[in-house]
């Protein structure tokens, strides 16, 4: 009986940490975009809030980010970096086009950015930190 009691405990714990991820699915908040190499101007920019509810913890980054992606870029491939700008302290969570979670925190100061170079679809999300949403600035360079 215990042990029932247990393994019921266990799989609601895993149960409600899985309705908490970060879903790719839904419709992006700031929209889609499609950008190949040589793409003008660059960098290509995108106002948004950022910061959510949910902790990033979840995908294992850091910050809070909302369950919808910020924004959603097609990149037809090549070198590019992916970051965000923000008078606070942002993270940036991005699913890539081969499935796998991608963090970063603190690159430029206290901004987040990340390199790809595949062809294909990143979901993108923009996070705080600490504290409450933000404005920032989402952005896509080759430089």
């Amino acid at each position: 009986m215990k042990n029932t009691i247990l393994a019921a405990a266990a799989l609601a714990a895993i149960t409600s940490t899985a309705a908490l991820a970060q879903d790719y699915s839904l419709t992006p908040t700031y929209g889609s975009y499609s950008l190949s190499a040589g793409f003008m101007p660059d960098p290509s920019e995108l106002q948004i809030t950022a910061g959510g509810t949910l902790d990033a913890a979840s995908v294992g980054c850091a910050g809070t980010i909302a369950n919808a992606p910020d924004a959603r870029l097609n990149w037809g491939g090549g070198r590019m970096t992916i970051g965000a700008r923000s008078n606070v302290d942002t993270t940036l969570v991005v699913n890539g086009p081969d499935g796998q979670w991608y963090c970063s925190d603190d690159v430029n100061g206290l901004n987040p950015a990340l390199v790809f170079s595949a062809s294909g679809q990143y979901d993108i999300w923009v996070g705080v930190y600490q504290g409450n949403n933000a404005p920032a600035t989402l952005y896509v360079t080759e430089y």
